[in-house]
């Protein structure tokens, strides 16, 4: 029997996959609990619109990202910190701190694990981080550390 999962399934396939089952694990497992349904071709038509759906909101979100990504770069945050004497950094700016800075100066709520950074800045001038938005698209927004 053709069943088209609406579930991952151990063993068996990912969600949306049409496999080939016994009739009885289909009637006696998959179906009451709802983890498929007979792949019949009212099912085979839902499924391929379900599918284009998702295609569609995936290419929506790409987008979306990207053109977030081009107004980031453009932007910049300035983040103070405490210099004591002969120009030595007291502490370091980390992402939570960048992020927090963004929401105050921007207006941007960006997620602090979103930010790829290697390790906290401790030095005065400008870097760049990268920010990861989407799978396909990273971003980077210039931070300016400046004396407090």
């Amino acid at each position: 029997m053709k069943v088209i999962l609406l579930q991952d399934v151990k063993s068996k396939g990912k969600k949306g996959e049409i496999i080939n089952v016994s009739d009885g694990y289909a009637r006696n497992m998959l179906f009451p609990k709802k983890l498929g349904v007979e792949a019949t071709t009212k099912n085979m038509n839902d499924l391929k619109l379900q599918n284009q759906h998702e295609e569609k909101i995936a290419q929506e979100n790409l987008e979306a990202a990207q053109a977030f990504a081009k107004e980031i770069e453009s932007k910049s945050v300035t983040v103070a910190i405490k210099v004591g004497e002969g120009g030595r950094v007291f502490g370091s700016v980390s992402a939570k701190e960048i992020a927090e800075a963004a929401k105050a100066q921007l207006g941007y709520d960006l997620d602090k694990k979103k930010m790829q950074l290697d390790s906290a800045i401790k030095s005065l001038g400008t870097t760049m981080v990268p920010l990861r938005l989407h799978p396909k698209v990273t971003a980077e927004l210039k931070v300016i550390v400046k004396e407090a």
